[in-house]
Parts: C-alpha cells; structure tokens; sequence
C-alpha cells in the first residue's frame, strides 16, 4: 500500500483499459513477491515488467523529496 497506493492515486485516472488490466493483474500478485520486484531485488514477469519499472522509479522520486 505504501508503493502502489500512492502510484496509483497519481496514475489511475489516465489509464487506458489495457493499462488498466495490467494494474489489476499485478494486485493479483502475491505481496511478497511485488517488494522485490518494485526494489530490482528480482526480476518480475515479462508482462509486468514495464510496470515495475514505472512504480519502482515513481516511489524512488517520492522517497529522494
């Protein structure tokens, strides 16, 4: 919630319906796996990679305010 919360406060409304679905297929993951993956401590599926890397560099611009 602390990462995806605000990325998605900040992006949500400009999602298309395929960006969308790719978000909702992420909240699918499980919880334990997205922290690694959002810190480039794993490497995420292919389909969600993209994603990662927009939520991971999102919440490293908050966190270096």
């Amino acid at each position: 919630d602390l990462i995806l919360g605000p990325w998605s406060d900040a992006h949500l409304a400009g999602l298309d319906d395929a960006d969308l679905a790719l978000y909702d297929s992420l909240l699918n993951e499980n919880d334990q796996d997205l922290l690694p993956w959002v810190l480039g401590q794993r490497q995420p599926p292919e389909r969600l990679a993209g994603l990662i890397a927009e939520i991971g560099a999102f919440a490293r611009a908050r966190l270096s305010r």
